[in-house]
């Protein structure tokens, strides 16, 4: 997996492309919460539950449907919106996204055993055929490590400044069109 890190420095890099009527400090927050929430399922090891299992570590919790699933259900709870609102569809995206980006970069990891991209129909794991990102050790007393450092690095290469990037692009991108006069 990426640390937690990353994956909440894609989610804020994928928020500042929202217009400002969304991005509030909730909004940034719920989607790092979105972007970590699928590594919820590392308790599977101290339950048992095999890593290749359905709900073993990057299997369900890391899928597309598992991140529609968050993005509907952390819309209802903290936005009171018409589910057909454009503005309640734009948050569900986000918060897709954000879950969505967490599977995304585990595939692009050098360990582990895959991501279970399309369960419940399909429990193949897949990575991706580049795998520059080195994988994060579980557990928080092992990231401070020799092995957390290099993850830092890796990510910041690989995260980081791409995340950088985007971040400027979209906030450049969208500032002429806040700045402009209303007529």
């Amino acid at each position: 997996m990426a640390s937690a890190f990353g994956h909440a420095l894609v989610a804020a890099s994928l928020g500042t492309s929202y217009p400002s009527k969304f991005t509030t400090a909730k909004f940034f927050i719920l989607g790092a919460v979105c972007s970590i929430l699928p590594d919820a399922d590392v308790i599977s090891f101290k339950l048992g539950i095999p890593y290749e299992a359905f709900w073993g570590h990057r299997g369900f919790t890391h899928s597309f449907v598992f991140a529609l699933i968050v993005g509907v259900v952390i819309t209802i709870l903290f936005y009171r919106h018409s589910m057909r609102s454009p503005k309640a569809l734009g948050y569900v995206f986000y918060f897709f996204l954000c879950t969505a980006s967490h599977g995304i970069l585990d595939a692009l990891t050098s360990g582990g055993l895959g991501v279970a991209f399309f369960s419940p129909f399909d429990n193949s794991r897949y990575f991706f055929p580049w795998r520059p990102i080195k994988v994060s050790p579980i557990g928080i007393g092992n990231f401070f490590s020799k092995w957390g450092a290099n993850v830092l690095l890796s990510e910041t290469a690989w995260i980081g400044l791409p995340s950088a990037a985007f971040m400027l692009l979209t906030r450049k991108k969208l500032r002429p069109y806040k700045d402009q006069p209303k007529q």
